[in-house]
C-alpha cells in the first residue's frame, strides 16, 4: 500500500512539475508579411485600379452627355427637354448603382480571400504548435494580449518563414 501511494504521489509530482511549452506570435507581422497576403493585396489593387479607370471613363462620358444636353436643351421644347432630363437622371442613377454593385463585389471578394487566408494561418499555427509540442501559442497585437514574452518564445519569424516557404513551393 505504501508503495502504491508513493507511486501515485510520484506520478502526481512528476506531472505537476512538467513545464508547459508556450510561445507567441505577432499577429500583425505574421499576417501582413505573409507573401500570399501581399500577393492578394496586389491582385485586388490591380482590380481596384482597373475599376477606377472604368468608373472615371464612364463618369467623363456621362458628364459630356450632360453638358451636351445643357447646350441643346435651349433648342428643345420644354416637354422634350424635360423628357431628356428625366432620361439622363435615370441613366445617372443606373450608372451609380452599377458602379456601387461592382465596388461591393470587389470588396466582398477581397474580404472572402483575406478571411480564408487568416483561417489558413491559424490552422498552420495550430499545426506548428502540435508538431513542436507547444501547449499554447499566443497571439500578440497592439491591443496587448501578450504584453511581454522572451525573444526565444517569439515564433513569429519562424512560422512566417515556414508559411512563406510553403507558399513559394506551391507557386
Amino acid at each position: 500500500m505504501k508503495y502504491t501511494l508513493a507511486l501515485v504521489l510520484s506520478v502526481l509530482l512528476f506531472t505537476s512539475c512538467q513545464q508547459q511549452k508556450i510561445g507567441f506570435v505577432d499577429n500583425g507581422t505574421l499576417i501582413n508579411d505573409y507573401q500570399e497576403k501581399i500577393d492578394i493585396e496586389k491582385k485586388f489593387q490591380t482590380k481596384i485600379d482597373a475599376f477606377q479607370k472604368r468608373t472615371d471613363s464612364i463618369s467623363q462620358a456621362f458628364q459630356l452627355e450632360a453638358q451636351e444636353f445643357q447646350l441643346n436643351a435651349r433648342k428643345l421644347s420644354q416637354q422634350k427637354a424635360q423628357e431628356q432630363y428625366e432620361a439622363l437622371g435615370k441613366k445617372q442613377q443606373m450608372l451609380q448603382q452599377k458602379i456601387q454593385f461592382e465596388e461591393q463585389q470587389i470588396q466582398q471578394e477581397s474580404q472572402t480571400e483575406i478571411d480564408s487566408l487568416i483561417d489558413k494561418v491559424k490552422d498552420y499555427v495550430k499545426s506548428y504548435g502540435e508538431t513542436h509540442g507547444y501547449t499554447y501559442i499566443l497571439g500578440s497585437n497592439e491591443g496587448g494580449s501578450v504584453m511581454y514574452g522572451k525573444d526565444e518564445n517569439d515564433l513569429t519569424e519562424t512560422i512566417l518563414k515556414e508559411l512563406n516557404d510553403a507558399y513559394k513551393a506551391k507557386n
